[in-house]
């Protein structure tokens, strides 16, 4: 297949965003909750949650922005979102001087359009997913202006593989990695660059199972569009995906498992717990796949999971982890 990015690729990526993205750090979790969970399981935390904008989006953004031409940057870009690419593309956009217009649901998290806007964005609402991705495509034809794909397209996954990259160079030989998987955005890049740098290292994705977009595409062999969409992991939640992440992610993604919202929800809360981290569901979906369906699997091993993001509001983080400690 073409457009599979390469270790050197991934490297001249990162020098080129280099001044916009921050190098995250990783910590190796030791706690009584977790050592009781899991035993001799070694787990290595990659807290993406403190980059820029709050989450991986801004690698994937900065790189697509700063590939536009200076006519491209003169009319701007526009992108849809349910957050956390909204504010990592307005964030892009500023970084280069150029105008935001990013589209969201009307029902979009109050605290990320804020956000949004508060990088200079312009933000359009929008009555559900299909109606906006059409609305993006109104904006295109009418004002010029560059879509930034919020999962899609060569330059997203070789940003989000800068984040494999520098996982695998701080954490050193890995057994496993897991990392969350809405459009493939991430798991793309991140799957690229670890089987690239590790190949005796093995990938998973997990998905909510109200969102299984690309599980779906696994069992079909194609990218595959959902009718229903039910989670609370609204960042792993879009409603199809898309050729070269859906590939890419086939490639070297060695098994995707899914879990329901509770389970989330109870991550959310050890998270909180015993590294004071508050993240959003997706942020937490590695951890709880390590302490669901790959706990097993995964015994005595190193570890490592993927921290994404922590875009949500304060009040909807009490009352996940509330939820989430009534069974």
């Amino acid at each position: 297949m073409t457009n599979v990015p390469t270790l050197d690729e991934i490297r001249r990526t990162r020098a080129m965003i280099d001044p916009h993205v921050l190098t995250t750090p990783i910590h190796t979790w030791r706690g009584r909750e977790i050592g009781a969970a899991l035993g001799s399981t070694e787990v290595v935390l990659k807290l993406e949650l403190f980059q820029h904008t709050g989450s991986f989006k801004a690698r994937g953004a900065v790189a697509v922005t700063l590939n536009l031409s200076k006519e491209q940057l003169g009319r701007g870009i526009v992108t849809i979102s349910a957050g956390n690419h909204a504010i990592a593309a307005a964030y892009a956009a500023k970084t280069v001087g150029t105008s935001a217009k990013v589209v969201m649901a009307k029902n979009a998290n109050a605290a990320r359009v804020a956000r949004a806007r508060a990088y200079g964005a312009e933000v359009i609402p929008a009555e559900n997913v299909v109606e906006g991705f059409e609305l993006v495509k109104k904006i295109e034809a009418d004002e010029g202006r560059a879509f930034v794909h919020p999962f899609e397209g060569p330059w997203t996954s070789r940003g989000t593989g800068t984040l494999g990259l520098e996982f695998s160079d701080q954490a050193g030989r890995l057994d496993a990695v897991i990392v969350p998987i809405g459009g493939g955005g991430l798991a793309s890049g991140v799957s690229t660059a670890i089987k690239l740098a590790q190949p005796h290292c093995a990938v998973y994705g997990v998905e909510p199972e109200g969102a299984d977009a690309m599980s779906r595409s696994f069992k079909s062999g194609k990218p595959e569009r959902l009718e229903k969409i039910s989670t609370i992991a609204d960042s792993l939640a879009p409603p199809f995906t898309t050729p070269l992440a859906f590939e890419l992610c086939r490639k070297h993604i060695d098994e995707i498992v899914l879990l329901d919202d509770q389970a989330m929800r109870r991550a959310m809360g050890l998270l909180f717990r015993e590294m004071k981290l508050a993240v959003e569901p997706a942020g937490a979906a590695a951890t709880a796949a390590l302490l669901g369906p790959l706990k097993d699997r995964l015994k005595g091993k190193r570890v490592g999971l993927i921290v994404c993001g922590a875009n949500i509001a304060i009040d909807d983080f009490a009352e996940n982890v509330r939820l989430g400690e009534q069974g």
